[in-house]
């Protein structure tokens, strides 16, 4: 059998639009030859499901998988392109093992997570595209995240859209999970003020100063005014700041101290948040076809 090299399964992305590591399984099982390596992605499914790697997957689910000491947890964000199908029962096994897998391999990234073996002894990324060619739509493994802790995990999840884990040092597991409930709801961008992003504080700080400025007041009122809403802003984004959602006359931070506990740090995953959904010119598609036709 010749040597599988790079150029050839460069060629083979080139020509099929598959993923590198599709290419390199064909070209091995049909000993290098690009055009038999085509066909056999063909009758594997393989060429179907890759047709539908560009179409956007905005919609899909969350996933949390915790392990039994409730030491350590994983959640995963799988995509598909419509709602319908993340609610199918194909879709919900392979999110809910794949989360599994990300709790116990803990994989450097969702490459490393891709090529974890799945219960059928093929590999995470085999097993996503059959399940592209099965279903009929593009399905991603877009991202997860793992921790682990000496403190409490709280792990909330609201429906199948909104995921959150949080790792706490002191309180109880029901504090933990309120924790991670108030982030699912309040979208804090990070535990405390501290740990703001010092380029977030300075764009608000010239939006503020530009507002700020048409009032025509003293540079010194201008200031104070600043300095003000910064600090409002800060107790915003920040999840300590915020009032706490189950009791709103306390703020998080309140909370924590008067229970002794003290949030390290949290993931939150909403589905699809960040990528930017295609709309579809339904008359122009047409057109389209009929013209190729």
């Amino acid at each position: 059998m010749s040597t599988i090299t790079a150029a050839m399964v460069k060629e083979l992305r080139d020509r099929t639009g598959a993923g590198m590591m599709e290419c390199k399984k064909a070209l091995t099982e049909v000993g290098g030859d690009i055009e038999a390596a085509i066909e056999w992605m063909r009758k594997q499914g393989m060429a179907k499901a890759d047709k539908k790697a560009g179409r956007t997957a905005a919609e899909g689910m969350v996933v949390i998988s915790v392990a039994d000491d409730g030491k350590s947890a994983a959640m995963v964000e799988i995509n598909s392109e419509t709602d319908f199908v993340a609610k199918s029962e194909d879709f919900v096994q392979f999110a809910n093992e794949v989360a599994r897998i990300a709790l116990k391999n803990a994989p450097a990234d969702v490459d490393a997570l891709l090529a974890c073996k799945m219960a059928s002894g093929e590999d995470m990324n085999t097993v996503r595209s059959a399940l592209v060619a099965k279903i009929g739509e593009n399905i991603q493994v877009r991202r997860f995240a793992r921790i682990e802790t000496t403190g409490v995990i709280g792990a909330y999840r609201h429906g199948e859209r909104i995921g959150v884990l949080v790792d706490m040092a002191g309180g109880n597991a029901e504090l933990a999970k309120d924790i991670a409930m108030h982030v699912a709801a309040s979208r804090p961008v990070c535990v405390s003020e501290a740990d703001v992003p010092a380029e977030l504080v300075e764009k608000e700080r010239e939006i503020f100063s530009e507002q700020a400025a048409q009032s025509g007041k003293p540079a010194d009122i201008i200031a104070k005014m600043v300095e003000g809403r910064i600090k409002k802003y800060l107790a915003e984004v920040a999840m300590t700041g915020q009032p706490f959602v189950k009791d709103p006359d306390m703020t998080v931070g309140a909370l924590l101290k008067k229970a002794g506990a003290e949030v390290k740090s949290f993931v939150r995953f909403e589905v699809g948040e960040g990528i930017e959904k295609q709309q579809t010119d339904f008359a122009a598609e047409v057109m389209a076809q009929v013209k190729g036709g």
